[in-house]
């Protein structure tokens, strides 16, 4: 998985645009490539597109969306920008902040509109950084499902997606200009393709257990939840041409993985009033306090588990999601009329439990204070029947990567861009600063269909120029 420096030469297929990915970002800059009259082909090394996005909930973050309008929610990008400085404590690149905030509305209604992708915007998704909700899904709240719809619109526009392809060379003569990739089928063969752009849609490395050990340790020995194929190989090529990376200890972990039957929890159980207790069957964080880092919390509970508590309504609304249903009719959740008899199915002290339920009780009514800082006054207490369910914390992606400018070309460190390499998704380097601590709901989608888009477009102007 190398750079092979050589000379230009010429190939017995060519294409205008080559696109390494067929996840959300290589879909969408498919779309867009051939919206601005380029012919593109898109490297896909699974049997299947599925990917990084197939294993989500699909939801992209944007805001001043008119899918928000439609839904009488109010935002803008200024506000999304201010959101992305704040959880971050503006330890982010605000040109790349400012770059999405900006674009992300369009690129969802863009979707939306042109190509019939259906997003609706979770309202009961909010907080956790957003002011707004700012999160578009799809229905039952599937990546599969957004994956099922991407495919669909390149196939009405007429994208060649060539699975089971993997892309082992990139060809770049001395100066960084790429024109010929080596790519590997199923069945052995090789190919040798030329190409006048390539946009690097491979995701991050979160299944690169050296680079996740360099770059961040202190999740290395966590269960990895994502794509096996993330194993950094579009960052690596850009690195080899000379790129500029930035926030390389950057990642988005959780602490709603239902083990071991290796689910995701929804948030929302959280957010409609639900809590966090330990094998001791006490609190120990806020719950709606950084969704990333609480991962971390967690990993140094007894056991590196929690229970998430919660009750009837918020089980009704989570039904919505696709892997809770699951979780559901395979029986993970624990469901019990009282906090005692739950405490009992759970193993877990009745006492402290029953206590730690009671001081919930007294933080909606007012009557105490979270010493975690949670203000449960706006919200509600729960009611019975009370439901729990057993989650660790987990690394889903990589937030760092290569280093773009404007117009999504993968950049030097001294900011100059490579001559024909553009980036997006988890290749390139997102908001989310230094660590694990600000990432924002949906932005990994966010970075995938924005940059994605704004990548297929410049790859098909660079390839019209030459």
């Amino acid at each position: 998985m190398t750079v092979i420096k050589s000379e230009k030469r010429s190939f017995d297929i060519n294409v205008s645009v080559a696109i390494i990915g067929g996840g959300a970002c290589g879909m969408t800059a498919a779309l867009s490539a051939k919206e601005n009259g380029a012919e593109c082909i898109i490297f896909e090394q699974d049997k299947v597109p599925y990917g990084s996005t197939g294993m989500s909930y699909g939801a992209i973050c944007a805001a001043g969306s008119q899918i928000q309008k439609s839904s009488g929610i109010e935002d803008c990008a200024d506000d999304l920008y201010e959101d992305i400085l704040s959880i971050t404590n503006s330890k982010t690149d605000p040109k790349l902040a400012r770059l999405l905030a900006d674009l992300s509305g369009p690129t969802v209604d863009w979707l939306h509109q042109k190509h019939a992708i259906n997003l609706t915007t979770e309202k009961s998704w909010t907080g956790l950084g957003h002011r707004q909700p700012r999160l578009h899904a799809p229905p039952n709240r599937s990546g599969e499902t957004l994956m099922s719809m991407l495919s669909a619109a390149c196939s009405k526009s007429e994208v060649d997606i060539l699975t089971q392809a993997r892309v082992v060379n990139l060809f770049a003569d001395e100066t960084g200009n790429i024109h010929g990739l080596r790519v590997e089928r199923s069945d052995g063969a090789i190919e040798e393709i030329g190409t006048k752009s390539v946009i690097l849609a491979t995701c991050g490395f979160g299944a690169n257990s050296d680079w996740v050990s360099k770059y961040m340790p202190e999740i290395a020995n966590a269960l990895y939840y994502g794509h096996e194929g993330n194993r950094g190989d579009g960052i690596n090529w850009g690195m080899e041409l000379g790129a500029d990376t930035g926030d390389m200890s950057s990642y988005q972990a959780l602490g709603s993985l239902a083990y071991p039957q290796m689910l995701v929890i929804p948030h929302t159980l959280l957010i409609s009033g639900g809590l966090q207790v330990n094998k001791n069957g006490e609190r120990f964080q806020n719950e709606l306090d950084d969704i990333s880092g609480q991962s971390l919390t967690i990993l140094k509970q007894p056991e590196a588990i929690c229970w998430i508590v919660y009750d009837e309504k918020a089980h009704q609304d989570a039904l919505r999601f696709e892997e809770y249903l699951s979780a559901f009719n395979l029986g993970v959740p624990n469901q019990a009329e009282t906090p005692a008899a739950l405490a009992e199915q759970m193993k877990i002290p009745s006492e402290n439990f029953t206590k730690t339920i009671q001081a919930s009780f007294n933080y909606v009514a007012g009557k105490e204070t979270d010493l975690f800082g949670r203000d449960f006054t706006a919200g509600r207490s729960l009611e019975a029947p009370f439901y729990a369910i057993r989650v660790t914390g987990a690394l889903f992606h990589t937030q760092g990567g290569l280093c773009i400018d404007h117009n999504a070309a993968v950049v030097r460190p001294d900011k100059t861009p490579l001559p024909n390499l553009f980036a997006g998704g988890g290749a390139a380097r997102s908001v989310s600063g230094p660590s694990c601590q600000a990432y924002l709901p949906g932005m990994g989608l966010c970075t995938a269909v924005t940059l994605g888009r704004l990548a297929g477009k410049s790859a098909a102007l660079h390839a019209q120029d030459i």
